[in-house]
Parts: structure tokens; C-alpha cells; sequence
């Protein structure tokens, strides 16, 4: 299949790094099509564990080319970061890693931005890792936003810049009292980058499309997942993009008829970060010794997440809206030493069951999961290689969620490093 989707099917988190390096072995490009530095890919190859914030983990395979999609926010610092450290491993990136020239960057007045508003809410924050990725889509949609191929021209730059921190720097300090930012050096810093990323710079719809006609094999990969969609997520708890499907077209230049295969990338539990309605969340005492036993920690900000029950009910949203041919279960090692374990069937709300995920947020908050409970299956999947290999009840527990689901399941991992996956 040329064009391969893989998004997430949860709140994000759901360990689409380790399953984006697997599945680049054999593919000839790999395309991230938006979010920001935000969101974390974490790749463990033998014992040394990578984090990719804005680079397609893709890039872990010497024989992948890389794309960063214009639908994807660029901050500048970040991206700097994770080519120097790729180098310091010994992973090559030049003639590798290219940009589209329309993707906008994050720019320090939205960082600042994004800290102070999140500050100043108080008990009713979002929940954002204050990176300046939701002040760059709004910039972005407000049609003020700086991108790629402005820094090819310093004229236009200073001018656009000149203007839009005039605007800045009155919220900054008039309403939220912090300090006002440089425009001078702030446009020297961004031409400096614009020297270090020159020939990375390319028409991105124009690379993928050209590669679609030369039947190259095509990975696509989002950040976050499906709950966190700013269109059909837990709104307003959400990211400030599409990481579904839908999203790959927009974020890349690519029709939808291009896309062959769409794979959901889902944890055999569930976890979020940061605020806003979680069904099947564990009670505290029970939570933070999940989280330890599955060392859930965001690998963006070390935030702790919350964990729960595998709700069958998300699950199925996300195959309806990013129309899923196939699951992949992540984490199912966390699973070995749980005796008793439960599947969200549906939602009991004001005494009445239903089976889709309603929109409203004060619903959502009187959400009573409604359990399957299945047996443990109390012994280690670690070393499993084959999937007749696995205990009775772990296939008894992976059938029901491709039954729930109605999606095959195609791989099952089983740890963080690439040997520790089972094919189906």
C-alpha cells in the first residue's frame, strides 16, 4: 500500500513512535502533517531511548526521506535541538529531512503568550504544555502568522513582525504584565535559522505527490490523537489541529484518494494528559501505582497521566471518524500482573445506556462506564514473539476489543524496543 495513515485512537500517547520507526523500515517516506512540539515520539533501539518532538521518527531508518508537512507548527529551537542530537547519535539527516516552505513557526511572543494565558485561568486552564502551539493556529487562522517562506525575504519579515508584536507586546504587558519582547533579535535569530534549514525548504505537496506517482511507499503520521482533534475531541480540552485522518490531506497537500490504508494506534488501557473528561479514569490510589507500573510519564513535559480502563466507546469514535482498517495494541505488557481486568462497553448516563461519545462537556463529566470484566492472564508477555503464542486470556481480551470495535488487530507490542512486537 503506498499511502499509510497512522494516527492515534485515544488521547494521544499511545506509543505511535515506536510503531512509526517499526513500520519505516521498508517505506521510502514518512510525512508528519501537523501539531507542534508538543507532542512526543519516543523510540528505543537497543537499550538508548530517542525523543522526537517535530521530526518524523522515520528518520531512525537510514534508507526513510522525511517530511515536515505544512500543517505542522515549527519552533525553531526545538527543531535545532533534535538535528543536533540525531547527529550526536549518529543519524544522518541532510538530503533526509525536508520542510514544506508553507508551515508556520511558533514564534516567542507565543510561547509567552500560551504560559500567561494558562496562568491566568487558573482551576479552568486547558491543560497545554505551554509551547506556543495553540497562539501559532490562531495566528495561523487569523491569517497574521509567520511562516517558512517568509524568511526568505527580511523586508517582509520585519515588517510582518514589526506590526504583529506591536499587538504582542500591549497583551503581554497591559494584560498579562510581563515583559515585552525584541523585535530586532528576534528577527536575527529567525534568519539565522532560515540559514541553517535553507536547503531543507521544499514544495512538500508537490515531493509527496510526485513520490505518489512513482508508487513510493508513503508513511503518514499525526502527534496527539483522536480526543484531542480540535473538531471532534473532548473540545475545549483538546490540541489546536486535526490529528485525524482528515488531517494528513490538509497537512500535506494530498487528496483523499491518495490514501490507501489508515491504521489506529491504540493502548490496551487508556490514558490523557492535562485537564478534561476521562470516563474510565482510576481513582487516585489505584492511578498512581497504573502509572508507575506503565511508567506513564508525558515524554514532552514528564507530566504525569492519568490512566483507566480500555473504553471501547473512544475506541470506536476513532474508527468512525478516521474510518480505521486496523488496530495496533500497544502496551499490553503493562496488563501481565493485573488480575482482573475491565473493557468500557457503553456509557450509563441519567439511568439511560448509549454507545457513541457525546459532545457535551457536562455530559461527558456524568459519564458511568458501563464494565466487561475479563481474567488476568498473570505471567509475562515480554519475550512473546508469536501471537498463538500469547496466554488463553490475553487473546481472549484482544478478540473482544476487535469484536467491540469491529477493526482487525494487525500488531501487539508487547515492550518499548522493536524486537517486542508481535505481527498478527
Amino acid at each position: 500500500m503506498p499511502v499509510q495513515v497512522i494516527v492515534g485512537a485515544q488521547w494521544g500517547d499511545e506509543g505511535k513512535g515506536k510503531i512509526v520507526d517499526l513500520l519505516s523500515e521498508n517505506i521510502d517516506i514518512v510525512a508528519r502533517y501537523q501539531g507542534g512540539p508538543n507532542a512526543g515520539h519516543t523510540v528505543v533501539i537497543d537499550e538508548d531511548e530517542i525523543i522526537l518532538h517535530q521530526i518524523p521518527s522515520g528518520i531512525l531508518r537510514e534508507k526513510a526521506i522525511c517530511l515536515i508537512g505544512n500543517g505542522v507548527v515549527i519552533d525553531p529551537v526545538v527543531l535545532m535541538d533534535e538535528i543536533r542530537l540525531l547527529k550526536e547519535k549518529g543519524y544522518s539527516v541532510q538530503n533526509r529531512l525536508f520542510i514544506s516552505h508553507r508551515a508556520h513557526l511558533i514564534m516567542p511572543y507565543h510561547r509567552a503568550l500560551d504560559s500567561s494565558r494558562e496562568q491566568a485561568e487558573g482551576d479552568n486552564k486547558i491543560g497545554t504544555t505551554g509551547r506556543g502551539i495553540g497562539p501559532a493556529y490562531v495566528d495561523k487562522f487569523n491569517r497574521t502568522g509567520i511562516r517558512i517562506v517568509d524568511l526568505l525575504n527580511r523586508d517582509v519579515l520585519k515588517e510582518k513582525l514589526q506590526k504583529h508584536l506591536d499587538e504582542k507586546n500591549k497583551l503581554l504587558e497591559r494584560i498579562y504584565e510581563t515583559s515585552a519582547l525584541d523585535t530586532d533579535k528576534i528577527i536575527q535569530d529567525y534568519i539565522e535559522f532560515d540559514h541553517m534549514i535553507d536547503e531543507t525548504v521544499t514544495d512538500c505537496s508537490v515531493f509527496l505527490n510526485k513520490g505518489i506517482r512513482e508508487n513510493k511507499r508513503i508513511l503518514v503520521e499525526g502527534a496527539q490523537g483522536t480526543m484531542l482533534d480540535v473538531d471532534h475531541g473532548t473540545y475545549p480540552f483538546v490540541t489546536s489541529s486535526n490529528p485525524t485522518a482528515g488531517g494528513a490531506c490538509t497537512g500535506l497537500g494530498i487528496g483523499p484518494t491518495r490514501i490507501d490504508k489508515v491504521t489506529g494506534i491504540v493502548k490496551a488501557y487508556t490514558t490523557r494528559v492535562g485537564m478534561g473528561p476521562f470516563p474510565t479514569e482510576f481513582d487516585k490510589e489505584y492511578g498512581d501505582y497504573f502509572r508507575d507500573l506503565g511508567g506513564e510519564f508525558g515524554s514532552t513535559t514528564g507530566r504525569p497521566r492519568r490512566c483507566g480502563w480500555f473504553d471501547a466507546i473512544v475506541v470506536n469514535h476513532a474508527v468512525r471518524i478516521n474510518g480505521l482498517d486496523s488496530l495496533v495494541i500497544t502496551k499490553l505488557d503493562v496488563l501481565d500482573t493485573i488480575p482482573e481486568i475491565k473493557i468500557c462497553t457503553g456509557y450509563k448516563i441519567d439511568g439511560k445506556v448509549v454507545h457513541n461519545y457525546p459532545a457535551e462537556i457536562d455530559i461527558q463529566e456524568k459519564i458511568v462506564p458501563v464494565y466487561e470484566t475479563f481474567p488476568g492472564w498473570m505471567t509475562s508477555t515480554k519475550e512473546i514473539l508469536k501471537y498463538e503464542d500469547l496466554p488463553e486470556n490475553a487473546k481472549l481480551y484482544l478478540d473482544r476489543i476487535s469484536d467491540l470495535t469491529d477493526t482487525p488487530i494487525e500488531i501487539v507490542s508487547v515492550g518499548s524496543k522493536r524486537r517486542q512486537t508481535i505481527i498478527v
